[in-house]
């Protein structure tokens, strides 16, 4: 067993019980989440009646029905109760099924209705005024309400607000269900075994209902609340963690009411119960994401709304807990700035020296910066997390989605017509003409497709009661989340290819419009003919030219020019009133469909090359090593992306052996924060690691990689993922 939480580039330490570890093994070799084939999701019970409800009466009857039925799970030795045991929640869907639907293929979409993710949702405040306060706002906005009778939205409002009690009910019969359990247990049990269902039982008993009154308990209500919301299908971020616990935790220590070694095991258990869907095989994995897209992300450190730094036991904690046991789900982001305690700085070296893309960093001022730009209070702008990857939100106060797109695609069919069959006819005299024609094409989609789609592309008519419940604005306005409720609704364009367009403008400028190598006509029907007979050129154009990613001023200069058009474009793109569209840049992943569609382009890449991943320089340009990737992303006006961007470099473990190599990822913490980067995901790789755990993947089982915003096993992934992790550009300091 304790082989399986070894590293391949470093000691793990052994600080938690062997039955603490013992259990991590369990759920990571898959025992709970192989459980949920046999609870996919639970039947409609009266079909006809539940057919004649209203949509939102639909919701709350599902979710009820889960509350009655979903299947209680209680583990001897674990320390937390509550548990998301129906299947079609892991699948993204609120459980529920009604009976003609039950023999429908898998895939195909046989549950109630899709749930609800990329948010965090407000359960610092849950935690602070418990179901019972909630359920006090209720009353009081129904009482609002009631009194409009000149409101046509009325009956609405008050049928909405009366299906948010209902959930709420719903949760405390769950709660209930639990107690009566683990009642049981009690009476059939002796000795420790007892003592440890004693202790969940009075742990659980206060809370979720009251806010929790020490450690202990606001540990399990986090967990019962957080849980609850998956068990409903959802897939919340948790957010500041250390905030929401740090006070709890101190309290009891200085009264003597828990020791450290305790706290650590109580927060093991949390992280151990995150990884419940991990099955342990590639079944039922989404193939385009591995087993860790659950955006369940945990933030640490920071300051909080009144600018003081919350950083506390609990951080420390938590990474002591990831450090030992590598658990991948909760994809963890530390928020730094250069006034940080060089004692944290030094943790977050050593927990990311072993690998497995747990660890992100926020570069925190550069953040707030973008946040209050954008509009968005200094208090609020102070609170913020990410939507369980990397975007950044308001947490409990956001509804959000963004919009994918590829800007190569649009580059080369707009600006270039390389659809088109018959030879090239481009009316571009110069370099500046070109440009404007590729701006005028990014700005067309941004209108047409981001900014006056909102109202159809943010809700698509879903109602998420559950995600009201924990969504600012939405009890006291009696809307839902999907439809107005939260205070910021965000639909965000999120483009991808910059990185690639800026090679291409590159390339050209220089063969074409500086040096007369060929005329862009010439050039264009090259590329549509994929380089055939021209392999010269193509290697010429690929080798002989700095790209992005290497600080190279001139190449780095057409990157910030792609930049900061496309950031201007949606600075002043015309937006609907209600909607938010913070301008981030991504492409998790898709640029590995987006490659059938591309054609070659200037710099010499293959039609259907995998090129570059969110803003990260394009696989195999970036020669000069992190610290030059670092500072050719850096010299972008990060402060213009109040949605986010990621920006990921995968070192070599050769380089940050022993106490040199934790100094030197120091150092390169230091770095980027100094030259103004906002989000960075270092991961420590090596490629015959990699090729090791292709061949013989029974002895990498809990090997993880950072994708994207997450964490995945490497074996879950696809084998065309699992080739891009490998063919990235692996770096030296």
């Amino acid at each position: 067993m304790d082989n399986f939480f070894s590293c391949p580039y470093g000691q793990r330490p052994q600080r938690l019980s062997p039955s603490t570890r013992a259990l991590a093994h369990r759920v990571l070799t898959g025992e709970w989440g192989r459980w949920l084939k046999d609870t996919p999701y639970l039947l409609v019970e009266d079909p006809e009646a539940f057919q004649k409800l209203p949509p939102v009466r639909k919701h709350a009857y599902a979710i009820g029905l889960i509350a009655r039925k979903a299947p209680i799970r209680l583990t001897e030795g674990e320390y937390l109760a509550g548990a998301s045991t129906l299947g079609g929640a892991a699948k993204h869907y609120i459980p529920v099924c009604l009976p003609e639907n039950q023999y429908m293929e898998p895939n195909s979409k046989k549950f109630f209705c899709d749930s609800t993710s990329h948010l965090t949702l407000g359960f610092e405040k849950a935690l602070k005024i418990g179901y019972k306060g909630l359920r006090e706002e209720i009353w009081q906005s129904t009482a609002v309400h009631s009194a409009g009778l000149g409101d046509p939205e009325r009956e609405s409002k008050l049928e909405f607000l009366q299906s948010l009690m209902d959930c709420i009910d719903a949760a405390t019969l769950w709660h209930s269900r639990y107690m009566q359990a683990l009642a049981q247990r009690i009476e059939t049990s002796l000795g420790p075994v007892r003592k440890r269902y004693e202790e969940i039982y009075q742990n659980l008993k206060n809370v979720p209902e009251n806010p929790p009154r020490n450690f202990r308990e606001a540990v399990q209500a986090l967990w019962f609340l957080f849980d609850f919301q998956r068990l409903c299908g959802n897939w919340p971020g948790i957010g500041r963690i250390d905030k929401m616990l740090g006070g709890f935790l101190q309290r009891d220590l200085d009264s003597g009411a828990i020791t450290l070694e305790e706290a650590r095991e109580y927060l093991a258990h949390f992280w151990i119960k995150g990884a419940e869907w991990v099955n342990g095989t590639n079944e039922d994995i989404q193939p385009d994401s591995g087993d860790g897209q659950n955006y369940q992300n945990i933030i640490l450190s920071g300051i909080d709304e009144d600018g003081k730094d919350v950083t506390n036991l609990v951080t420390y904690l938590v990474l002591d807990v990831v450090e030992e046991l590598g658990i991948s789900d909760f994809p963890i982001s530390v928020r730094l700035s250069p006034e940080t305690d060089p004692r944290l700085l030094r943790r977050v070296a050593e927990v990311l020296k072993l690998g497995g893309g747990i660890l992100a960093v926020y570069n925190e001022p550069i953040v707030l910066e973008a946040l209050t730009k954008f509009g968005y209070p200094l208090r609020e702008a102070r609170n913020f997390t990410n939507d369980g990857c990397w975007e950044l939100q308001i947490p409990g106060k956001t509804c959000f989605r963004y919009d994918g797109y590829d800007l190569l695609r649009i580059f080369q069919q707009q600006a270039l017509k390389m659809h088109l069959r018959e030879p090239s006819a481009l009316p571009y005299h110069s370099f500046e003409e070109l440009f404007e024609a590729y701006s005028k094409a990014g700005a067309e989609y941004l209108q047409k497709n981001v900014f006056d789609r909102a109202p159809e592309c943010v809700g698509h008519g879903n109602i998420a009661l559950m995600a009201s419940l924990l969504t600012e604005d939405c009890i006291a306005k009696a809307k839902n989340y999907w439809s107005g409720g939260a205070k910021y609704t965000v639909y965000s364009p999120h483009p991808g290819g910059l990185p690639d367009v800026a090679n291409s403008l590159h390339a050209i400028n220089q063969i074409v419009y500086q040096q007369k190598k060929l005329t862009l006509n010439q050039l264009v029907d090259l590329m549509k003919s994929d380089w055939k007979g021209n392999e010269a050129l193509r290697q010429s154009l690929r080798n002989k030219i700095t790209y992005y990613g290497n600080d190279d001023p001139e190449a780095d200069a057409m990157m910030k020019r792609v930049y900061d058009d496309y950031t201007d474009h949606v600075a002043s793109c015309h937006a609907l009133e209600g909607y938010l569209h913070p301008a981030g840049i991504s492409t998790f992943g898709r640029q590995i469909k987006w490659a059938a569609m591309r054609m070659a382009t200037p710099d010499g890449h293959h039609a259907g090359d995998v090129l570059s991943h969110n803003i990260d320089p394009a696989p195999g340009t970036d020669l000069k090593g992190a610290t030059a990737v670092i500072k050719s992303y850096s010299k972008l006006d990060l402060t213009k992306l109040p949605g986010g961007t990621a920006l990921t470099v995968k070192l070599l473990p050769s380089v940050l052996k022993g106490e040199e190599g934790t100094e030197a990822l120091e150092n390169l913490l230091q770095g980027f924060l100094a030259v103004g980067g906002l989000f960075f995901q270092p991961d420590i790789l090596d490629v015959e690691t990699l090729l090791e755990a292709q061949k013989h993947p029974e002895q990498y089982e809990n090997l993880s990689v950072r994708v994207s915003g997450w964490s995945a096993r490497f074996n879950s992934l696809d084998k065309q993922w699992q080739n891009m992790v490998i063919q990235s550009t692996y770096q030296q300091l």
